[in-house]
């Protein structure tokens, strides 16, 4: 097994056909790996990290690849008794993980979903505080990313949270063995492999960031084989 390029398989979980029922059981598996290995807790720390560098009395939060809706659900239940408003958007390109995130998010009227293209969005259109990049940028080729981080700087007024996996022999067979008891659903147990495969290392993002210098980048190695990456203006 070669972990010294990133790999460009995709996973199976992107494809449009899933039907939808089978899409929520897998969505069910990702968000319990999330929640057991830190996945999600990293993210909600660098947004109180923000909000306290930059005190408001209300805040729009966006969620880039938002899936089924679960990272904005955490985040409006952990801030709800803050005092602190906050606007929540979830942005995805699959109509049936919006169908999906939709309906689990019925109780939650500050969160609100788009059907929208990462890479051909309008930044002058859509305008946040904070931008919440979970699982998602390892879902592009390499010569993609640099461009769909031109294309996501101008959004975030306050600060980008990028939260992705580590790319390392260790993180793919401790997966491996971990999905064997925890993981029910075949095509989570593969698109969890394919993503570790598909991820960083630490050499490969701080390249990304050195093409931004005029960016403030905070760069640091998160447990369990993650790297939370916040950027914000200098």
């Amino acid at each position: 097994m070669n972990f010294i390029h990133r790999c460009t398989e995709r996973e199976i979980m992107d494809d449009p056909n899933l039907e939808v029922t089978l899409l929520k059981k897998v969505f069910i598996d990702i968000n319990k790996v999330n929640a057991m290995l830190n996945g999600f807790s990293i993210t909600i720390k660098a947004i109180k990290k923000l909000i306290q560098d930059t005190p408001k009395s209300s805040y729009t939060i966006m969620d880039l690849g938002c899936g089924d809706g679960h990272m904005l659900r955490l985040v409006a239940n952990h801030f709800k008794k803050s005092g602190v408003q906050l606007h929540l958007v979830g942005l995805d390109l699959s109509s049936k993980a919006l169908g999906i995130a939709r309906e689990k998010s019925a109780n939650y009227p500050n969160i609100s979903y788009l059907e929208q293209n990462i890479l051909t969005m309008d930044a002058k259109e859509t305008q946040c505080d904070i931008l919440l990049c979970s699982l998602t940028m390892h879902h592009f080729k390499t010569a993609d990313i640099p461009e769909f981080l031109r294309q996501i700087f101008p959004i975030a007024r306050m600060g980008i949270v990028i939260n992705d996996l580590q790319r390392s022999r260790v993180s793919y067979y401790l997966f491996k063995m971990y999905s064997i008891f925890f993981i029910k659903t075949c095509i989570a147990k593969h698109d969890g492999l394919v993503s570790i495969k598909s991820a960083f290392t630490k050499s490969d993002l701080r390249a990304f960031s050195q093409e931004f210098p005029q960016l403030s980048h905070d760069l640091s190695w998160k447990w369990a084989f993650r790297y939370l990456w916040v950027i914000r203006l200098k």
